[in-house]
């Protein structure tokens, strides 16, 4: 491991692994009782901050790891079962584990503030306030409130030395750590009885909780904020944006680790390695200015997945790192297709709805700007959008082509849209102070989610006339954003049960496997194929069934020469042979590519499984 000082001279170095004493690890230096593990999706986020729980519990620190993103791997990572309760780890002395189940964390919230007045109020008063906290605000702010619990609560902080959050990826932690300050002003400023979540009240009650949360969080003594990225220049300036609006909401001490270096001892005589190494080089060479000034730490990729506590203990552990000891087993796999296979049979009757969707990391955005660029040179309309607010379709086309226009989700864009809409909609029928209380309740923090949500129903619309190609969110924020359509559709539903209209909502629409296909991509490592794995049951369970799976980045598609290459190559086979045999009803494969796959030209090399 090598690290840089603020002084922006050459970052290009030879990666030397010196960890004598733990404490070079510099964003481990000191730790305070808060550490929070965020970036870009598919960074290594949870492989680290896993790791670094095991490395302070090694040294008999009391630790709790805690996953808020909805789509939790921690267990899978550990390898042992984990919910909503605090869990000691096994064989790990002084080390416990929690992945908030944002149900469980709504129906609690709901309890609490139901059961008060069930049997007080009205029946009718008491179902209305349960419909309002049916939908997605509610899980997404149960979630939270169960955070900001994690730091204030007396008993739990006095339990543990450091509590450690593996956040979801990157635009939802943003949003999660808004939160206690968005709703500490709402409660401040709102003279509203109602809002998305349902009685005001039950806000009311956790107001001392909020600003307890937001000192916590403001106070670089007891916080730090560790940005996770890899030499990519993507997850470089997403990691730049992410330092500004830290920094924009307090947190201006942050601490820099570029995860999964290549080591340039593995170039010789493998041009592949070559390629890659020079295009991660060429990405640290034009770090973004603001990352200049943050304490930071590389980490080399290694040979071995990093699932199990002796590989997480590896991952920072000085003797153990570069170990290249574990072999696996070889594996033969089926004839392996190509994504050219897969789009040939997509295009059917001219129109539909094509989502991908996945792990943060796996490359969604690059397959879904493929896949159009397909479309549209096959001569169809094409919409190319994305739900990610952290994706990059505009960078990774790098071009235009006839035929083909792009689009995206703004949820800052559509929630003025939607307060405007809202406003020019009832403001003639209302007086200057119901106008004034339906300004409040519009300035909920969680208005944002139905306007995404409508911007959602709208664009899927089009899929009737031509193709439409979206790149959703890494799976959390994706399973939340269904979630709000499964509610919607239940409530229109509830409407027209006894009359005889004819109705179509976004779900009936997304469970038509004619009108939609769903595309899950993944790595061929054991985590993502788990998550992977975990995304299609809980689409099964809405009623959408996964059209496909494509594998992204093989290494054991690409033939490389480099001894730790082919390592990791050996270990895909496994993989690939389970979504080949286990989980996918259509399959492909597309090699790491030597080129970064940006342009529409590179773009288009990844149909064929070209290198």
């Amino acid at each position: 491991m090598c690290w840089r000082t603020g002084q922006r001279k050459s970052v290009i170095c030879k990666f030397v692994i010196n960890l004598d004493q733990r404490n070079s690890v510099l964003f481990l230096t000191k730790p305070p009782k808060f550490l929070f593990f965020t970036g870009k999706g598919g960074v290594g986020k949870t492989s680290l901050a896993c790791a670094t729980a095991i490395n302070l519990a090694d040294q008999k620190q009391r630790v709790l790891i805690v996953s808020t993103d909805p789509a939790s791997n921690v267990g899978q990572v550990f390898g042992i079962q984990i919910g909503n309760t605090i869990t000691p780890v096994p064989d790990v002395a002084y080390l416990s584990a929690m992945e908030i189940d944002p149900q469980a964390a709504a129906q609690v919230y709901r309890n609490r503030i139901v059961e008060p007045v069930r049997g007080v109020l009205p029946d009718a008063v008491v179902k209305s306030i349960e419909e309002q906290l049916s939908g997605a605000c509610t899980t997404e702010i149960a979630a939270f409130d169960e955070f900001t619990d994690l730091l204030t609560n007396p008993s739990i902080l006095k339990d543990f030395d450091h509590i450690i959050f593996d956040t979801a990826p990157t635009g939802h932690t943003i949003r999660m750590l808004q939160l206690p300050g968005a709703w500490s002003g709402f409660l401040e400023e709102g003279k509203g009885d109602a809002s998305c979540l349902g009685p005001l009240a039950g806000l009311e009650k956790q107001r001392e909780q909020y600003h307890a949360a937001v000192d916590a969080l403001s106070d670089p003594l007891r916080t730090r904020m560790v940005l996770v990225a890899r030499a990519q220049s993507a997850t470089l300036r997403e990691a730049a944006r992410t330092h500004e609006e830290l920094a924009d909401i307090g947190f201006k001490h942050q601490y820099l680790v570029i995860n999964g270096v290549l080591p340039d001892s593995e170039v010789k005589e493998d041009i592949l390695a070559a390629a890659v190494w020079k295009r991660e080089q060429a990405a640290l060479s034009a770090m973004p200015t603001i990352l200049s000034g943050a304490p930071t730490d590389y980490v080399p990729l290694q040979a071995f997945n990093l699932v199990g506590l002796p590989a997480l203990r590896a991952l920072l552990t000085p003797e153990n790192l570069g170990d290249k000891s574990i072999e696996t087993p070889s594996v033969e796999i089926p004839a392996v297709p190509s994504l050219s296979n897969l789009v040939g049979s997509l295009v059917g009757s001219g129109h539909g709805l094509i989502m991908t969707m996945g792990k943060g990391g796996v490359g969604k955005t690059t397959v879904a700007a493929a896949i159009a660029v397909e479309l549209a040179n096959l001569g169809h309309l094409v919409h190319l959008t994305t739900s990610d607010p952290a994706a990059h379709l505009i960078e990774t086309l790098d071009g235009t082509l006839e035929n083909l226009t792009v689009s995206r989700i703004d949820p800052l864009v559509e929630t003025e849209r939607y307060r405007d809409e809202v406003m020019k909609s009832k403001d003639k029928n209302l007086d200057e102070q119901g106008r004034a209380l339906l300004e409040e309740d519009l300035r909920s923090p969680c208005t944002e989610e139905i306007a995404v949500f409508q911007a959602f129903s709208r664009i899927i619309r089009e899929a009737g006339k031509k193709f439409v190609v979206m790149d959703t969110a890494p799976t959390g924020h994706t399973l939340l954003l269904l979630d709000a359509t499964g509610a919607y559709h239940r409530e229109i539903e509830r409407q027209m049960a006894n009359t005889s209209v004819h109705f179509t909502t976004p779900m009936m629409q997304l469970q038509d496997p004619s009108q939609t296909k769903v595309v899950i991509i993944t790595l061929a490592e054991t985590t993502p194929v788990l998550e992977a794995a975990g995304l299609q049951e809980d689409l099964r369970r809405a009623g959408i069934e996964p059209w496909a799976w494509i594998i992204n980045n093989s290494l054991a598609m690409a033939n490389p020469q480099s001894n730790l290459l082919r390592q990791r190559a050996r270990n895909e086979l496994a993989q690939i042979n389970d979504v080949a045999t286990k989980y996918a009803p259509r399959w492909a494969v597309i090699p790491l590519q030597a080129e970064e796959p940006v342009g529409l030209e590179r773009l288009k090399k990844l149909l064929h499984n070209a290198k």
